[in-house]
């Protein structure tokens, strides 16, 4: 508790709020008493509230800081692969070695879908977006394993996290898999989590496919970029829907809608849109003056983020991922490619875009990476959904680990006073 004060003047009522400290960040005003005072705030996009406490993730934009549990992500990408951090993210420390084998092999004992799920695959058109599919296909994991959803249970949980983390990969596959008509390739546990997501993506029965380890690297650290990012519109969505004590397929589906938004999840699509739109190279300095004036709706996509005011701390790795991708590919001279890496220079050296921080963004890169390897637009989110479950459950599952509260945001009505309804 605190004995730090906040005074708020409303009319001749002085009001006392208590004012918190987090381990680190900005410190937080309680404003739950207003109510008893007849009034509350208004925060259009919760962009000055915190809705909640938390001890997963920390994020410092001004100074371009992401901290899973205390660990730079930098450093997490560096040193650890994507199950480690999925183990951490839900622990709260990193496993020891026995610990991480454990975890491993209890993820790759999880991989497969019950044979019936092949029927929600057949119920969608084949050209429907990978999305919808994803969402309809995990909300139905509930109906798999309803005898095992109490959600006061810790070992449930516990076990509901195992599953989705183990079977995501093979649900977003699927639904690559599903739009090309081609067969469903089952997981192999021999290999690692990205290998096996890239041989369900693009292996076929008739031959064997060897995943390249380059490519393989590079999937797990645009997984381990995107497997969480504090309190954004999905993850608040998983806990506003997890709040009602709904189950927590329910919830990871939520936050897969909510991701769908090309405004959240859609950004790395955007990237490959714009260069597309911008279609040579000769094209590059009219649209970067189009996008210097303020008057022309073109906005370059994948520059700037919403809450870094600095450089994007994970943009740094994917940086030099994407290089390492091209290479391996020989993809260098790729037109669309090529364009990106001379955009990707001006915006680190012309003035108009380092004044204002538009450096190049995580989404900026992977979808790079993403196109460089093969994987269509389509499933760009589909990879964001799965590498950011992790990320949705954690939260989840530190909410009804403790005391909640089921989520109630407030209004500032603007409609009709009481009126009666007219005589006829």
């Amino acid at each position: 508790m605190t004995d730090r004060k906040a005074t708020l003047s409303v009319g001749d009522k002085s009001i006392e709020l208590p004012i918190y400290s987090g381990t680190v960040g900005p410190d937080v005003i309680d404003v739950r008493g207003l109510v008893q005072e007849g009034v509350f705030t208004y925060d259009p996009g919760f962009v000055s509230t915190a809705a909640c406490e938390s001890a997963i993730t920390y994020i410092d934009g001004a100074n371009g800081v992401l901290l899973h549990r205390g660990y730079p992500i930098d450093q997490l990408a560096e040193h650890s692969d994507y199950l480690e951090v999925c183990y951490l993210l839900l622990n709260g420390e990193l496993p020891s070695e026995e610990e991480n084998k454990r975890f491993h092999d209890t993820i790759k004992n999880h991989t497969m879908l019950h044979d019936q799920m092949r029927n929600f695959f057949n119920g969608f058109r084949r050209d429907a977006h990978p999305m919808a599919i994803m969402c309809g296909v995990v909300g139905a994991l509930s109906a798999f394993y309803h005898d095992q959803m109490d959600v006061t249970d810790e070992t449930q949980r516990q076990i509901t996290a195992h599953r989705l983390i183990a079977k995501m990969p093979t649900i977003a596959a699927w639904c690559y898999k599903y739009s090309l008509g081609q067969p469903f390739m089952y997981p192999r546990n021999d290999l690692s989590y990205s290998e096996n997501f890239l041989q369900m993506m693009f292996g076929v029965p008739c031959e064997e496919y060897k995943p390249n380890p380059v490519l393989a690297k590079a999937m797990d650290k645009i997984f381990i970029l995107h497997a969480d990012h504090e309190q954004n519109a999905s993850t608040s969505t998983v806990r506003l829907a997890g709040s009602t004590g709904a189950n927590p397929y329910a919830c990871i589906a939520s936050g897969i809608a909510a991701l769908w938004g090309p405004a959240h999840g859609g950004a790395n699509e955007a990237v490959l849109d714009m260069l597309a739109e911008i279609g040579d190279e000769a094209n590059i300095e009219k649209f970067i003056e189009k996008a210097k004036d303020k008057d022309d709706p073109f906005r370059l996509m994948g520059f700037g983020h919403r809450v870094y005011k600095n450089f994007d701390p994970r943009a740094k790795v994917m940086a030099q991922t994407a290089h390492e991708v091209l290479t391996e590919l020989g993809l260098e001279n790729d037109p669309l490619l090529k364009i990106a890496q001379r955009l990707e220079k001006i915006a680190l050296e012309d003035e108009y875009f380092v004044e204002r921080k538009l450096y190049p963004n995580v989404d900026f890169y992977s979808g790079i990476i993403l196109k460089a390897i093969g994987i269509p637009t389509s499933m760009f989110t589909v990879i964001f959904a799965m590498a950011r479950t992790i990320g949705w459950f954690s939260h989840w599952n530190e909410m009804v680990s403790g005391n909640y509260r089921i989520g109630r945001p407030r209004q500032l009505y603007t409609g009709s006073e009481k009126r009666d309804y007219p005589k006829k």
